[in-house]
């Protein structure tokens, strides 16, 4: 009789569980974005959240939750249930957080819902600034080392590592001053307490349409259609033509032992809205690339631009733990 009542019960159990998932999601969700308002992160998540949200039949609020490069929102995450009712709106940098010493949580303890998105970078100054060109730029930092302040994110952060990439291949001393985000940061040097800053072009492309910023390059191999006029930064700076194509990411990422139901639900509903017209508008508009990949294919491209950017980071020696010691490959 007992065991056909823990039998019983097991079964019970492994119904619900399964009854769970199958009604999800039955209340609101909760989209963590892991910068704060105004940023390339969040323009990506508010603009794919509401075709998310009618594909899943509930809403979904949206938390800005910034700090620490992205570590605290996704330690936030990553301290919810396993139930898929929170989840990271996120962008790369996680992928740097234990090489740059941040913390030893990345996205290998998540689960890749969707990459919706790649972007390119763009270098940027306020449009009354005297540096005119990438090339006017990169001399002044070379013969005033130090002197020149770069608008960041922290460590791990995109500026960050794309001054790791210029480092590697140019005199490229520079001032960091770190911001909570690149909205928080690109204001912040439009008030002239930064002379320039790295930035996706999603995040500065209307500023700089509005003529209150000026870029100076793409970073990328060539110019891109979003700003056909701006040059690509392998014309000042050839040595960053390995590193390229590069740039950052945004995806949406639950937990890894999710129940696969309930992985499934989010990752058609997620499908859906990067199929969106507004959210392939906006992409557009911004100068974004959609990727629209999940499960095995985002893992093998989170992996392979963990690999070439943990090991950019180590060869400046901008890296605060050594991507080996990590058992990060070199590519």
């Amino acid at each position: 009789m007992f065991r056909k009542i823990i039998a019983t019960t097991a079964l019970i159990t492994m119904m619900t569980g399964v009854s769970v998932a199958a009604d999800f999601p039955e209340r609101e969700l909760l989209g963590v974005v892991m910068w704060g308002a105004g940023g390339a992160t969040d323009t990506v998540a508010r603009a794919a959240n509401p075709a998310a949200e009618e594909a899943l039949g509930k809403p979904i609020v949206v938390l800005n939750k910034s700090g620490g490069a992205g570590a605290i929102s996704t330690a936030y995450v990553n301290a919810a249930p396993s139930d898929g009712y929170t989840f990271l709106y996120g962008a790369e940098n996680p992928q740097l957080h234990p090489i740059m010493g941040v913390s030893s949580l990345d996205y290998s303890s998540f689960y890749p819902v969707n990459i919706l998105g790649r972007g390119v970078a763009v270098i940027v100054v306020p449009a009354e600034s005297k540096y005119q060109t990438m090339a006017d730029l990169m001399a002044d930092i070379a013969a005033n080392p130090g002197a020149v302040k770069m608008g960041s994110t922290g460590p791990g952060g995109l500026p960050s590592t794309i001054a790791a990439l210029i480092k590697n291949s140019a005199d490229f001393e520079v001032t960091a001053i770190p911001f909570d985000g690149e909205g928080p940061g690109l204001t912040a040097m439009l008030g002239n307490e930064v002379d320039f800053m790295p930035a996706g072009i999603s995040a500065a492309a209307e500023q700089i349409k509005a003529g209150k910023m000026r870029a100076l390059a793409v970073v990328n191999p060539e110019p891109v259609d979003t700003l056909p006029d701006v040059p690509a930064i392998t014309d000042a700076v050839a040595g960053m033509s390995k590193f390229l194509p590069w740039g950052p990411f945004y995806g949406v990422f639950v937990k890894n032992d999710t129940p696969d139901d309930v992985k499934a639900k989010l990752v058609s509903a997620f499908d859906t809205a990067a199929k969106s017209e507004a959210f392939t508008t906006l992409m557009a508009n911004k100068g974004n690339i959609i990727m629209n990949i999940s499960g095995d294919e985002a893992s093998a491209f989170l992996k392979k631009w963990q690999q070439v950017t943990a090991w950019a980071l180590q060869d400046t020696g901008a890296a605060k733990v050594s991507p080996e010691s990590l058992g990060i490959a070199r590519p």
